[in-house]
Order: structure tokens, then sequence, then C-alpha cells
């Protein structure tokens, strides 16, 4: 997924709210950015860190600045959820997952389970398949980690996923590591052990876990190789 043509440098002042950062540009302005992340952002948010903001020519927007990307052990790291979906949805429709292609048809966000919405359903000449994408930025020793934080959301996702299974249809947690440092994907059981728990219980019962690394530079953010899920 190419990101948009200008992004502004900066660096990391604070971030706050969950949804604010102050960021210093390198034209010596201080502005307010939009921080697209609920995360705990836990090595992502460091004071200090070089960061790249785009910004919106909308003016209804209460911020005109957003958060994308930003540099964390010497690495750029994608820290935008609203974007791991798009990357997916278009990775899968050029056929550079071979574990999701043969679907004649990709549909995001189609209501599933109790008030959820699937992130991306595939269909064709076969059981429908109900893909859910959890964007990665926290690597520690090469093992990529997730979630961030205590996630009562992905959880229920976890669940969900199960239930599609039990009848019959394919599930699959995705995980994109938005970061070239990570040499594998584990659950975060010292931050989130119910998630974990739930994440080996749904692997058990037939729900697939998938996880793809992504090479993140300034123009552009695309999977570049599988890496192994380990739930050890």
């Amino acid at each position: 997924m190419k990101l948009t043509p200008t992004l502004y440098p900066g660096r990391l002042l604070r971030r706050y709210q969950r949804f604010l950062a102050d960021v210093l540009l390198e034209s010596g302005e201080t502005v307010t950015a939009h921080c697209p992340n609920s995360g705990s952002m836990r090595g992502c948010a460091t004071p200090g860190s070089p960061v790249l903001l785009s910004l919106s020519s909308n003016p209804k927007r209460k911020l005109a600045h957003t958060w994308e990307l930003v540099e964390a052990d010497g690495v750029w790291v994608g820290i935008n959820t609203a974007l791991p979906n798009r990357i997916v949805h278009e990775a899968i429709a050029a056929g550079e997952v071979q574990e999701l292609a043969g679907y004649d048809a990709i549909r995001p966000e189609v209501p599933y389970g109790t008030g959820s919405r699937i992130d991306l359903l595939l269909t064709g000449d076969r059981p429908p398949c109900y893909v859910e994408v959890k964007n990665v930025t926290l690597v520690e020793g090469g093992r990529a980690l997730f979630p961030d934080a205590v996630t009562t959301r992905g959880q229920k996702h976890l669940r969900e996923l199960m239930e599609v299974v039990r009848r019959g249809e394919r599930g699959v947690i995705f995980f994109l590591v938005q970061r070239p440092d990570a040499a594998s994907v584990s659950p975060a059981d010292s931050i989130d052990p119910e998630y974990g728990r739930l994440l080996r219980l749904a692997v058990a019962q037939g729900v697939e876990a998938l996880a793809y690394r992504a090479e993140v530079t300034p123009e552009e953010i695309r999977l570049s190789c599988r890496l192994p899920v380990r739930l050890d």
C-alpha cells in the first residue's frame, strides 16, 4: 500500500489520552496530531523518537495531522491501525497470501457474531473464510507480541472465530507485524494472559493463525514474508 506522497518529519514530544500526540516538526512548529492507535504502543511512543505525520486537506478535521510512522529500535514502525485491513486486503487480492488464495470476492467489515464486523470476508465456491486482522508493533528479542494492552475486544473476536469454525466455515486470525525486525509472533501472555489462553484454544479448535511481516518505508507498507506463530 502506497502512503501519502508527503509525510512530515518531526520528533515525538508526548503521546497522551490515547489519541493525541504532540510533535515538534522540523520547521520548529509544534503540532498536536491524531494518534490512530488505541493500544499502549509500548516501545513505540518514547519521547524524542523520530516520527512521520500525514497532513489532511479536510478543513472540517479538528486535527489536521495524523501520526503514521515512528522509528523504534532503528526501524520504521507503522502505528496507524486504520491501515492493516487495507494492506492485507490488497495483498490477498494481489495473490501475495498463498494461504488465502482462490476466493472470488473480498468484502470488508461484514457483520457477524454478536454486534461485530469481520475485517475481511472471503467468498467463492467453497465455505466462506472470516479473516480478523491484528496490527502488531511490539517486538522484544526478535519476537513480535500481541496484544500490547489487555484487549477484551480481541478476546471476543477469538470466541467468534471459534464459533465460525464450529459451524463448518473457515476462521483466520491474521497478525500483521508492521516492522521488519521480528522473526516470529506470539501471544503477549505477560500483558493479557486471557488472550493467550483463548488464542491457543482457538487454534486447537481449528482457527488458523497466520502472521506476516511488513516492509515499512516512508513511501509504502507491503507484506514481505510469512512468520511462524509460536504458541509455546
